[in-house]
């Protein structure tokens, strides 16, 4: 049985849109909710330094990349800049709004320092287990409107913008590894892969949640409250963290590989519903 690869067929295409400019955004911009928007802030204070990582990861492994790949880190590269320069412009927005990200970013900074002393490689599996994670939560994104309802239009437009881009070149760091690993024992490869994995969603869900937690904290929601409300909106209604699951596990599962599930049909319906609304 052939083993899944990236599409032959896929074109990864930098979409250089801004966002937001000029416009102020409500404090809880995701419906009024304020666990909702703590999230999703929480994740956004983690994408202008931890793209930057990303980049610098996977381009460290580019000398003696097949012609196509070297292309495809490439697109890479100005797709995460870009996604960057934009998660600025929402971060200050929030900041604009009355929070404070400078803790959240001081803790980026922290796993940062930690990870960039491990070998190149293992920076690269890093890069690997969290373009997965972006990768699921951007499907859910654009398969279930449920989670941006009723979000600010620009926020909304933002998210749905970086979820495309997600989509499009999710394979990118894991053609990389196979490449930088290529002479590798299989287990071995697995058995790296895997136990960053595990180490990288330890470090989300509890970085992410204090993350959370400190913002609602600034809304003055605190204690048993915020703890429920997070759970509620993560694992309950919409669910982000319940419904990714699956695609989490497949992580571990022999044969994996970012695109054995091809669901650029996602990015078509966006591209055709953002441009009905343009």
């Amino acid at each position: 049985m052939a083993r899944a690869a990236t599409p032959s067929d896929l074109t990864i295409t930098p979409r250089d849109r801004r966002f937001g400019r000029g416009a102020a955004t409500s404090r809880w911009w995701l419906g009024g909710n304020p666990y909702g928007t703590a999230i999703y802030n929480a994740l956004s204070a983690t994408f202008p330094k931890g793209e930057a990582y990303f980049v610098e990861s996977v381009r460290a492994f580019r000398d003696g990349a097949e012609p196509r790949l070297a292309a495809e880190i490439k697109a890479f590269t100005t797709q995460e800049v870009m996604h960057s320069r934009e998660h600025v412009q929402f971060n200050k927005r929030a900041l604009d709004a009355g929070y404070d990200l400078s803790g959240l970013e001081k803790k980026v900074d922290e796993r940062l320092a930690i990870v960039r002393e491990r070998a190149p490689v293992v920076n690269l599996a890093a890069t690997m287990a969290l373009e997965h994670f972006t990768a699921m939560i951007a499907h859910e994104l654009l398969a279930n409107p449920r989670h941006l309802a009723g979000a600010d239009a620009e926020s909304a437009a933002l998210w749905r913008w970086h979820a495309v881009e997600e989509i499009e070149h999710k394979g990118v760091a894991y053609d990389t590894w196979m490449h930088a690993t290529k002479n590798w024992p299989r287990f071995k490869r697995w058995s790296v892969k895997a136990r960053v994995m595990l180490l990288v969603t330890r470090n989300f869900m509890v970085d992410r949640t204090k993350g959370s937690l400190e913002l609602l904290r600034q809304d003055g929601i605190t204690g048993p409250k915020a703890y429920w409300g997070l759970f509620l909106y993560a694992f309950g209604r919409p669910g982000m963290m319940r419904k990714v699951l699956g695609a989490w596990v497949s992580y571990f599962l022999p044969g994996f590989h970012p695109w054995k599930h091809d669901n650029r049909a996602l990015i078509a319906a966006e591209e055709n519903r953002a441009a009905a609304y343009a």
